[in-house]
Formats: structure tokens, sequence, C-alpha cells
């Protein structure tokens, strides 16, 4: 027995008061209205409506249940209007996560105008360096930096962003400018604890094989942006994300070496779930986020570009 449906005839034969009339309105042939109601009172064990031959009435037990029916099929209804409201309107809260810095300086901007954009949409945006499991945080969307290791997921690139050296013009006016990774090892450095490669710094010459650096760091900081900020105040030559120092560069703060033995570029990607018909929230998102991430991330690439490549 569909329970919903025979709720759903119980509470049409009580409002229209027979089961003739309750069949016209809802296009079932008598027969049926008739036994859907007789295995309902069979499920329940009860005597729900009382039968004459001019009209149908409700017992005392048949009162309260057909109240407790319309509240159920009236949160029923709301529940599917909502759910499929996802894929039909674009609404509804879009859950996200992105690398701190990152988060900061990239997504937030374009979180914003897409706000703007989508009055019915919201955004909750946790901004993280630790990697969120998209499945089990109930996430719809999070940005990933670096190689890909779940190929279940969907991946939209976004950029490719570098590995860069850089200190301050002020430091290498005093200390002289590193011309090869070994020469950093006459320097000061200001190592970012958590760098993936913990605290050796890689280098990929081109055309040659890679090769890694541990230098000496007088000082170890837990953030990107506090070791930048050491970098700027004449510390020492620091090693982190290009989009963590675009600003600085094209400011002058900052002064990229080494740039010859970078690694490989390091992809961005926005990553989700794969859905067979992913919400409408999510997909306009994608759509509206990744060509504006493109040239985000392809300005903060111009900034880098320095008279002492």
């Amino acid at each position: 027995m569909d329970r919903l449906e025979a709720m759903s005839i119980l509470v049409a034969a009580a409002e229209a008061g027979s089961f003739s009339a309750a069949g016209r309105q809802l296009s079932v042939p008598l027969p049926t209205i008739s036994r859907k109601v007789a295995e309902l009172e069979a499920h329940l064990n009860i005597q729900l409506l009382v039968r004459s031959t001019r009209k149908l009435s409700l017992t005392e037990a048949g009162l309260a249940y057909v109240a407790a029916c319309k509240r159920i099929l009236e949160q029923v209804e709301e529940a599917e209007s909502q759910a499929s409201g996802e894929y039909t309107v674009p609404r509804g809260t879009l859950m996200m996560a992105a690398p701190i810095v990152f988060g900061r300086l990239h997504v937030v901007p374009v979180v914003s105008e897409f706000l703007a954009r989508f009055a019915q949409i919201g955004v909750q945006l946790t901004l993280t360096d630790s990697t969120i499991d998209i499945i089990d945080e109930h996430v719809d969307l999070a940005v990933r930096i670096g190689a890909l290791s779940d190929s279940t997921f969907v991946a939209t690139k976004v950029g490719d962003i570098r590995r860069v050296v850089c200190g301050s013009p002020d430091y290498f006016a005093s200390h002289g400018v590193p011309k090869t990774p070994e020469d950093l090892a006459e320097h000061m450095c200001v190592t970012y604890t958590a760098l993936a490669s913990g605290m050796t710094w890689i280098f990929n010459p081109r055309g040659k094989a890679t090769r890694s650096v541990r230098p000496q760091c007088r000082l170890k900081i837990n953030t990107a942006e506090s070791a930048i900020d050491a970098a700027i105040a004449g510390v020492g030559v620091t090693n982190v994300l290009s989009y963590q120092v675009a600003r600085a560069v094209a400011a002058g703060k900052l002064r990229l070496i080494l740039q010859d033995y970078e690694p490989d570029p390091i992809p961005v990607h926005l990553v989700h779930a794969a859905q067979a018909l992913p919400p409408l929230k999510l997909r306009r998102f994608v759509e509206f986020a990744a060509s504006r991430l493109r040239k985000s991330l392809a300005v903060d690439l111009g900034k880098l570009s320095t008279p002492g490549r």
C-alpha cells in the first residue's frame, strides 16, 4: 500500500463528503477510492469513516488522523518543492571551502559579485589550509591547489600558480642576490612551516633533474602571510606561492629570485562531487566563477613579471 497516496485519498474524501466527489476531484475511479480507504483502515486497525447513503463523516479517531495526514502531506509537498527548486531555480545555500589566503584574495571577491547577481543563493565559505573531505563535510564546492588525487570528483581548472622565492630589495642590496639554490646556504631564510614539502625547498632547473635544498632558517612561521611580512621587513628570503606575493612584487616591496629554478606550475581547480544532475546553484557558481578566477590568476602572474627576470 502506498500510504501517502491513501492519506491523500482519505483527506480528499473527508473534505468532499463522499467517495464519488473525491473520485471526480482526483480523477480516480470510485472503486479505487473505496479500496484505498479500506486498506488504510485495515492497516491502522481502526474505523476512520462512517459511511451512509448520503454522506461520509469522520469518527473521533478519523478526525485526529485526517488532521495529522494534512500536516504530513503539507510537509512532504514543501520538502519536495524545496528540493526540486534547487534544480529549476538557482537558490539555496552553497557550502564552499578554499585555502585561507587564496580565498581572501581571489574567492571572496568572486563570491561577493555572485551574491549580488543571484539574490536567492547564500554562500557559507570556510577558509582553511587543511584539505576538507567534500563528502563527509557536506561541501558543495572546494578550491584545490595542486595535483588532484581523487579522479571521481568533477574538476574545473581555473589556472596555474607558481612556487617562488623572494626577498626585499633592501635585503638583497645588503646581502647580495642568490644566483643558484645552493647560494641560499649563505643567506638568512624565512620558512613557512606549513609548506607541503616541509623544511625542504624544491627546485626544478629547466631541462635538468629536480633538486632540493634545505636552507638554514633563523625564522620559522606557521602562516604564509607572516613569512611574507618578515621578508618585506628584510629578515631574509622566503619561499611561497605566487598569488600570495603578487601584490607585494608589483608594489616593489619584494623581488623574485631564482626564477629559472622554479618547479613546474601548480594547477588550481574548482572541485565538486560527481552528480547526475548537480543543483542549479552549484552549476551557476561554477559557470560564474571559473572565468573570473582565470582572469584574476592571470593578472597575478602578470604582476610577477619583473625587469630582472
